[in-house]
């Protein structure tokens, strides 16, 4: 099975250094690299000249933004499935891709864990995957693009919407998830270190109106505004009431309380 590993940069020299070479040091061989360049002016293209034998494709040009750059690494690719491991983003450790291709499956998503890290505490975790991908999933989170493997044939008549600054990886993983029901297979595998104060992290507020822009456009009003109430619970414990709700024996006892808290509330 081939991969596509793609890169996206616009100034970050020392994260595209950092990504190059997670990816360039892969046990599993059997992929391409290619990273898609804004015109940066930090001295990013001297990297990426230093590493040129071991980059398959590169280019650096002006663009229109991340999913502008990202669809341009689309175009390119030619593995069955892609992966988007953006500058300052790695592979978690160098046998990823051969712990990944263990696994033969053949699903339209693979998607595993990220690990994100605080440099400042020295403390980490790993991102949680949902019981199931549901429309609720998506309405208080997203899966990570840098930890999913996504067939390349998803792209051929829907890429990334360049529209958005900020959430066209949400809406593609919405739009072909829930809309089209396409096939998502967790591996618990962590395959990506986070490098922290990403574009979307710096921009919570921005990113959650994008996302209630086209939930409004994507959801009946009665439907958003019941998902709006579940999403009061924090997402971990969403989760957990999924789980409850699928055992009898726990849905049970869960009424229970409910009506416990009513008569005493």
């Amino acid at each position: 099975m081939k991969y596509s590993i793609i890169t996206v940069n616009f100034n970050n020299k020392e994260g595209l250094r950092k990504t190059i070479e997670s990816v360039i040091h892969q046990t599993f061989r059997d992929f391409e690299f290619i990273i898609i360049d804004g015109g940066s002016t930090d001295g990013s293209v001297d990297v990426l000249k230093e590493y040129n034998s071991q980059i398959d494709y590169w280019v650096s040009e002006p663009d229109g933004g991340i999913y502008q750059g990202m669809n341009k690494g689309v175009k390119k690719a030619t593995g069955e499935y892609l992966n988007f491991m953006n500058s300052g983003d790695c592979f978690y450790s160098t046998d990823i891709l051969e712990k990944v291709s263990s696994y033969h499956f053949n699903a339209d998503f693979i998607v595993g864990k990220d690990y994100h890290y605080n440099n400042e505490t020295h403390q980490g975790h790993a991102s949680i995957q949902p019981p199931r991908t549901t429309m609720i999933h998506f309405f208080v989170a997203t899966l990570d693009h840098q930890s999913s493997f996504i067939k390349r044939e998803l792209f051929s008549n829907s890429p990334y919407d360049e529209t958005h600054r900020l959430v066209s990886d949400w809406i593609f993983f919405t739009e072909k998830i829930v809309k089209e029901g396409k096939q998502v297979q967790f591996i618990p595998n962590i395959i990506c270190r986070r490098e922290e104060g990403g574009l979307s992290e710096q921009q919570r507020e921005k990113n959650r109106k994008e996302i209630n822009e086209y939930l409004h456009q994507f959801l009946p009003y009665g439907v958003y505004e019941d998902y709006a109430t579940l999403a009061k619970l924090d997402k971990t414990s969403l989760y957990r009431l999924f789980d409850i709700l699928e055992s009898n024996k726990k849905r049970r006892l869960l009424i229970t309380c409910i009506k416990l808290i009513q008569k005493f509330n």
